[in-house]
């Protein structure tokens, strides 16, 4: 388990990937009730990966795969996201890409509850995307299309220099696959690749 002691955003965990499951990040949904909400995305097209499973004095959790190919996590809890204070990089943006995003908004909407605002829709059948908010604590985020059509959830940590985080991951065995780029009027991202293979983001806001 990680607490990335940085007192906002969300923490997690580093796991052993089942045989034959690429290494990739999971987006975990925090809820009260996940046996209920894991009946509920059933119910709206998607597949139970892992049933509620009790890891004693850890975690309660399940994992499921929603219809556009994305694995999901759920986590019991009271929604109140712990985070431990420090100076560290929050992670607290997560990036849910697909082949179809407006399908995916309504999915987590009904789902969740979730309000996600879309863009404008791009002259030429663009790229689309809708932004999340949950409505309570932990990280926001975003759903949109894929650039290469397939599923994808990329985990943003909040940093101050990007160039130096990726310097500094490169130093530890980490790939750059993505230098710094402008994304919006204020927003520059970056993305490596850890030594196992899984992708991660970086971002830096400049408001």
């Amino acid at each position: 388990m990680i607490d990335t002691h940085s007192g906002a955003g969300i923490n997690g965990g580093i796991g052993q990937t089942r045989e034959g499951q690429p290494p990739q990040s999971v987006l975990y949904v925090e809820n009260p009730d996940i046996q209920k909400l894991l009946d509920q995305a059933e119910k709206l097209g998607a597949k139970t990966v892992v049933p509620v499973t009790e890891v004693p004095d850890m975690v309660t959790f399940a994992q499921f795969t929603d219809p556009f190919g994305n694995l999901v996590g759920l986590v019991k809890g009271d929604g109140q996201v712990k985070i431990s204070e420090g100076s560290n990089p929050p992670v607290d943006w997560v990036e849910v890409s697909c082949a179809d995003p407006k399908k995916a908004w309504d999915f987590y909407r009904k789902l969740f509850g979730w309000k996600i605002e879309s863009g404008a829709a791009p002259e030429g059948g663009g790229m689309l995307h809708g932004s999340i908010d949950t409505g309570g604590p932990g990280a926001r985020g975003g759903i949109g299309s894929s650039p290469d059509g397939q599923p994808h959830v990329t985990i943003y940590a909040s940093v101050d220099d990007l160039q130096k985080y990726l310097e500094r991951a490169e130093s530890l065995g980490g790939t750059t696959v993505m230098q710094p780029m402008q994304v919006d009027e204020h927003t520059h991202i970056a993305v490596f690749v850890d030594p196992q293979g899984t992708t991660f983001g970086m971002y830096r806001s400049q408001q």
